[in-house]
Formats: C-alpha cells, sequence, structure tokens
C-alpha cells in the first residue's frame, strides 16, 4: 500500500495534462481514474464548521429515498458522526475496518463497513487518518476504491459526500474529484459566508481539471437570508433552499432521528417538504453555476459591519 503523505516540491500526478496542476499550486496526489463513479449522481456537501453538514446531508439524503432513488451517504469526517441520524449510533470507520484486516482489503466484506439506516439509505463512514497525520484525501480515495470493488456504486442513483468544516488543505477537498455537483451550507453571518467564499474557490480550482461545478447554496439555521442573497448576486451563487433556524431540527440529533422521523407539525412538514422539493431539483438537474469568489479583504469590505 503506497501512500504519499508528503509528496516532494514540483510533483505532479501522471493523471494531470502536461503544464496543468490540480488547482492553484496543489502537490495533491490525484485520483485514480479507475475510481471514477460512473452510474450515480454525485453530490458533496460543504459549509463551515458546526453549519448542519451533516443534518442537512442526512435529511436530503431521506428526501432522496422517498423519492424512489438508491442512496448512499459517505461521512468524511473523523468524528465519523454524518450518518448518525440515519443508523441511530456510531458506525466503525472504514480506516477502522481496514486495520484489523492489516489494510487487506480483499478480506473484508460489504457488512464490515456499509450499513443500511432509515429508509433504506446506505451509510458509510470514511473516517479520517490520526490526527495531525495522514491526508483525507487519501481516506476518501480508499473508501471509494472499497465500495467499487464491491459493485456497491453500480446499483446506486445517488451518492452523498457530507465533507467536514473548511476547506484548508486539498484532502478536504478530494470529494469534489468525484462530484458532479458541489453544494454549500451557510447560514445568514458573516464567518459562514467567508468560508462559503472559501469552498467557492477551492471547487473552481478543482474545476480546472474535473467534471465538478458549483450546483447552489442551501441556507441553514437562519430566519433571514439576506446576506446570503447579498453575496450570491455578487459572486455569481444561488440559493436552491432555505431551512430555518428551528429547535425541532436541533433536537433531531439529540434524539437520533432524521426530520422524516420526527413528530409532524405544521413548521416540521414545511422542512420536509422542502428538503423533498430539494431533492426533486437536484434530480433533476442543476446548471453549473460560474461564480467567481472574492479577495478575503473584499469579502470583508462588502458584508462590513455597523
Amino acid at each position: 500500500m503506497n501512500i504519499i503523505v508528503k509528496p516532494p516540491k514540483g510533483y505532479q500526478s501522471p493523471n494531470t495534462p502536461k503544464g496543468q496542476e490540480d488547482g492553484e499550486g496543489s502537490v495533491q496526489v490525484h485520483m485514480d481514474p479507475s475510481l471514477h463513479i460512473e452510474s450515480a449522481k454525485v453530490f458533496a456537501i460543504y459549509g463551515k464548521g458546526g453549519i448542519g453538514k451533516s443534518t442537512t446531508s442526512s435529511n436530503l439524503s431521506v428526501a432522496f429515498s422517498k423519492l424512489g432513488k438508491r442512496v448512499l451517504q459517505i461521512g468524511c469526517d473523523p468524528k465519523h458522526d454524518s450518518t448518525f441520524t440515519l443508523t441511530k449510533k456510531l458506525m466503525p470507520t472504514v480506516i477502522d475496518v481496514l486495520e484489523t484486516v492489516d489494510f487487506h482489503s480483499e478480506e473484508l466484506r460489504v457488512e464490515d463497513f456499509v450499513f443500511e439506516g432509515y429508509n433504506g439509505v446506505m451509510c458509510v463512514e470514511a473516517g479520517g487518518p490520526p490526527a495531525g497525520t495522514g491526508c483525507g484525501g487519501y481516506v476518501v480515495g480508499q473508501t471509494v476504491k472499497l465500495l467499487k470493488e464491491h459493485h456497491l456504486l453500480e446499483d446506486t442513483d445517488v451518492v452523498i459526500f457530507d465533507v467536514l468544516g473548511d476547506v484548508v488543505c486539498g484532502g478536504f477537498a478530494a470529494p469534489l474529484q468525484h462530484a458532479e455537483r458541489a453544494l454549500i451550507v451557510t447560514a445568514n453571518d458573516f464567518d459562514s459566508i467567508f468560508a462559503m467564499n472559501r469552498i467557492v474557490a477551492a471547487i473552481k480550482a478543482k474545476s480546472k481539471n474535473y467534471d465538478v461545478r458549483v450546483g447552489g447554496v442551501i441556507a441553514n439555521r437562519s430566519t433571514a437570508t439576506d446576506e446570503i442573497d447579498r453575496f450570491n448576486a455578487a459572486t455569481g451563487l444561488e440559493r436552491l433552499a432555505h431551512f430555518p433556524d428551528l429547535d425541532a431540527i436541533r433536537r433531531s440529533r439529540l434524539k437520533k432521528s432524521t426530520l422524516f422521523e420526527m413528530e409532524e407539525s405544521p413548521e416540521l412538514k414545511a422542512v420536509q417538504d422542502e428538503y423533498l422539493r430539494l431533492a426533486a431539483t437536484l434530480w433533476a438537474g442543476t446548471e453549473e453555476l460560474n461564480a467567481t469568489p472574492m479577495k478575503d479583504r473584499d469579502i470583508f469590505d462588502f458584508l462590513g459591519f455597523d
């Protein structure tokens, strides 16, 4: 098993067209072309840490399943809690189970790393390397490789990557190498929008060599969306959905439950309908957004302070 943790200066993948790098100044190990996910629609969910990506991903997965789609959700966070509300408990990660067989993947069974969650959503937790070591991109690559080896992607309609926190390195951006559309979860505040701006920059860099494009913005935990909408208009983004700051949404994590399993109320029914509408929109296909991120100084001036 060959793991490149720190490529030499000037390293360039043999999969990269001559003269091109994977984004500005990148020295990331590139995706093996044989690991491309061919048949499914693939979405990568990004956003500031703690913004509700896992809640959004899990409920979007359920919404797709309610539309009759076969869904696979892949959590890409060392906390391995992306699929928590779907499975009702923390599941072992791909890295955990690979370690038990000394990284001989041929010894693994599907049930060792794929778990069925609510309404048939299939759940995988990629996990991550130990703190301060390795690269999250390698973990994502090994997860997709395992899924391909066991032919688990051939009968899947939708794959959702739930990616941890802000984009700070190419490893966190690795799911963009597999995704068709990247969706950004944000609240109506400065820090969330600042993180969104950096994520747009990462997607733009990856789009030079991969098929991924910005699919749109999901407003979450926000009563209003005025700052989000103003930023979207300035950068070429588009809001696809809006989920308000409801106590029922926060309590769903404590109850180990998706929103589709919670006791129904008019407010909660509206949220469920919004998830179903979002899933239908994404399945029908969204136009790629040619968004242009702002410079850090410009976004401070744009959002400003009273």
